[in-house]
């Protein structure tokens, strides 16, 4: 699945969670109530150097850190240039101050102890829509968009989030059809227009990250290295042995489980990779489990906590205290050898 830059940025300032095929989606209980690692310190508190598969970006439902009164003021300008574009579309738009935004429905939930949450909702895979967050009757826009006849809220849809958003602001695009336009630009609507006017067009923002490859490919060989070192390789085998033990033989990485809970569910959502040499799908937004068979779902949601309270309870006992010490000694080693570039990247996030 490819994203495009301007869909990023429109998933960074709205909170979408991204729905790629080989994307970690689903939020991470638990990681807010622990200390932050060395290299968390330079890239940000959604950072988690991943178990299994090295580095990912984990977005939260709950306990990141407060946004800065820059950060909100950037959105505040999101906000009122989507107001003036939906103006000239025709359609009324109320600026919705991101302070006063109201609190999502699943806050509370990864606000829960990592074993409370595997108890609950496994990873928050399949157990959460991520496509209905709530607290919609708060939303003025909602009153708007809802007191429109059908015809209307397509057309106010498209104008708002481009022409191949759904309700929920879920973008797909198959193929060449309805996709970016001859320029390379898929339209994102008054809220993709928006969000370029107040952060710079995608292609400027691609452009700037190229500075930091170097980094990045050295970030991804320092999570190759915490996973070689023999104190995580024997905890691995610990680990896997445990969840054997649990009913779930087979697992040999850290990861697997949430990814074949990730692997199900996209074959019950049909969200599975293009074949090869057909055509390429662009989605932004979670998926709706509305056409999902209820009875799969359900068998599926049941295997998730189930398996999710085995691999927390191995973790805890076999894995954590072993990987958390290898993680930190070759991280702090890694910020000393590369503090400038570090520096460098934390300043580039904060002028964002």
């Amino acid at each position: 699945m490819k994203t495009t830059a301007s869909a990023l940025a429109v998933m960074a300032v709205l909170a979408l969670a991204a729905c790629g095929n080989n994307q970690d989606r689903a939020p991470v209980a638990g990681d807010h109530n622990g200390d932050k690692s060395p290299l968390a310190e330079y890239l940000g508190d959604g950072f988690v150097s991943s178990s299994g598969n090295g580095i990912r970006i984990a977005v939260r439902a709950g306990g990141a850190q407060q946004p800065t009164e820059e950060e909100l003021a950037k959105q505040r300008k999101v906000e009122d240039a989507t107001v003036a574009c939906m103006k000239a579309a025709g359609f009324e738009y109320v600026a919705v101050p991101p302070e006063q935004n109201p609190k999502n429905k699943f806050s509370d939930a990864f606000n829960l102890p990592a074993d409370k949450f595997a108890q609950q909702y496994g990873y928050g895979i399949s157990t959460i829509d991520w496509s209905k967050p709530g607290a919609d009757d708060s939303d003025p826009n909602t009153r708007i968009r809802n007191g429109l006849s059908a015809a209307a809220k397509k057309a106010y849809d498209k104008a708002l989030n481009g022409p191949n958003a759904t309700a929920n602001g879920t973008v797909v695009v198959q193929g060449g059809k309805g996709g970016p336009t001859s320029s390379g630009k898929l339209d994102l609507g008054c809220r993709g227009k928006a969000v370029e006017q107040v952060y710079g067009k995608g292609q400027d923002r691609a452009a700037d990250f190229k500075k930091f490859e170097s980094l990045f490919k050295d970030i991804d060989a320092l999570a190759k290295r915490i996973q070689s070192d023999q104190r995580v390789v024997e905890a691995t085998t610990a680990w896997s042995d445990c969840m054997a033990d649990a009913g779930h033989a087979g697992f040999k990485k850290v990861d697997d489980p949430r990814q074949q809970v990730q692997q199900k569910l996209d074959a019950l959502t049909g969200n599975t990779p293009p074949a090869k040499g057909g055509p390429s799908k662009t989605v932004t937004g979670p998926p709706s489990f509305d056409k999902v068979d209820a009875a799969k779902l359900s068998e599926l949601r049941k295997f998730e906590i189930d398996l999710a309270v085995a691999d927390q309870k191995c973790k805890a006992g076999k894995y954590d205290s072993a990987y958390k010490t290898v993680q930190y000694e070759q991280e702090k080693e890694f910020v000393g050898q590369h503090k400038t570039e570090l520096e460098a990247y934390r300043d580039e996030m904060a002028n964002r």
